[in-house]
């Protein structure tokens, strides 16, 4: 199941809720396929002004920040440079589509690998 968390600054994400949400979801059915629009989640995080910090002081404008929860399969995969390059930019299209394509030099994109084993769901270990 992929989990896509998006850290906006408020401003921005104000009025681009439902836009960034449909975005973020057909970007991962871009990648994985029709079937994932069902399991997609995304979490948007709006983020007050002043909130933010950058090089140790808080800022009013910041660039989003984009976690994508993925299994660690996907990096074994024969095809996984592919696959990551694929995903990183289709994610990083989507938010700039919404957000804005100034922003799009500045978006983060990371990929954080979840072992076989360590996701549950309703307190049950998911295996697959």
């Amino acid at each position: 199941m992929p989990h896509l968390t998006a850290r906006v600054l408020e401003s921005q994400l104000q009025g681009n809720e439902s836009a960034l949400i449909a975005a973020l979801t057909e970007a991962v059915v871009d990648v994985y396929g029709e079937w994932a629009r069902d399991v997609a989640v995304i979490h948007l995080d709006g983020v007050p002004a002043g909130r933010w910090g950058l090089r140790g002081k808080p800022v009013d404008e910041a660039p989003p920040a984009i976690t994508f929860g993925i299994r660690e399969a996907a990096f074994t995969r024969p095809d996984s440079g592919e696959l990551v390059a694929k995903l990183v930019q289709t994610v990083t299209d989507a938010v700039a589509d919404v957000l804005g394509a100034h922003l799009r030099d500045t978006i983060t994109v990371e990929l954080v690998a979840t072992p076989a084993g360590r996701t549950a769901i309703g307190g049950v270990i998911v295996d697959s």
